[in-house]
């Protein structure tokens, strides 16, 4: 009889064992987002809001494509001409690393708009939401 109590202690403890979450890991440090994504994020409103939701005429040839869901570690957003998402990009603005540093390439940073494409985006990246710089 005790045998049978201590094989049916041992299987009621197996069971509770199987049932028990994993240990936990600890949470990863921050607010949940990287710094790269957090850049990106206030970039990209300020690009959409200063050149596109104010038709600013220098980019009403573009489009504006979001891509700051990567699962790259380098959220980015890209221009691409006007209603063609699946076109080459002609302006690539990312972020990555754990300082979170902002990048921009592409044709577009050659072209008129680049001088100030790349004053925006150092502005943005700076911390500021302002559209143009002060004069």
């Amino acid at each position: 009889m005790r045998a049978l109590a201590v094989a049916g202690l041992l299987a009621a403890l197996a069971a509770l064992s199987a049932c028990q979450s994993p240990p936990s890991r600890p949470a990863p440090a921050g607010p949940g987002k990287s710094a790269a994504l957090r850049n990106m994020e206030r970039i990209a409103i300020a690009a959409h809001r200063c050149w596109f939701a104010a038709n600013d005429p220098a980019f009403r040839a573009y489009s504006f494509a979001n891509e700051l869901n990567s699962f790259s570690g380098r959220p980015r957003f890209l221009l691409v001409p006007k209603g063609n998402y699946g076109g080459r990009p002609l302006l690539v603005v990312q972020a990555e690393g754990a300082s979170g540093r902002v990048t921009a390439f592409g044709p577009l940073m050659d072209g008129p708009q680049g001088g100030r494409v790349s004053a925006d985006i150092d502005r943005w990246a700076a911390g500021s939401s302002a559209c143009s710089s002060a004069a």
